[in-house]
């Protein structure tokens, strides 16, 4: 049975929260594709040269047990707790570079994070459940 609980975020008690822009090109994205149930899940995987790595998708799914689901700027975001752990306090944004648009999160948990942004470290990668494999610069696949 899928947590129920739906929190609306506000500053001061927020766990994740989207920049405008992020919204914008979320809520744009799930009209675009007609997926107006579709909510944006946010996870991380033991992976990338840093240890953990940022995963997003867009999902129509029930919430799982584990998952705890929030509500920022009118998109629904849904993120397990073991991620939440890593996660809590981030921001969800999206840039424009020389390579096009795509969407970065500003997680202040990371002590450190590779080149491209998708892999990060919070010095305490021992989580059950969360294989970081020991990986070096590079396994991200940035380099």
């Amino acid at each position: 049975m899928a947590i129920q609980e739906e929190i609306t975020t506000g500053a001061e008690t927020s766990a994740i929260t989207l920049s405008d822009r992020a919204a914008s090109e979320l809520s744009t994205m799930l009209i675009e594709n007609d997926r107006p149930n579709a909510y944006l899940r946010v996870y991380v995987a033991g992976g990338g040269c840093s240890g953990l790595q940022y995963g997003m998708a867009l999902d129509e799914n029930e919430p799982e047990e584990e998952d705890r689901v929030f509500t920022d700027k009118g998109v629904r975001i849904v993120i397990d707790i073991n991620s939440l752990y890593y996660m809590t306090g981030s921001v969800v944004d999206y840039v424009d570079d020389q390579l096009g648009g795509g969407f970065k999160i500003e997680n202040p948990n990371a002590v450190k994070s590779c080149g491209c942004g998708s892999s990060f470290s919070t010095g305490e990668e021992g989580m059950e459940g969360l294989d970081t494999g020991g990986r070096s610069c590079g396994g991200c696949g940035c380099h």
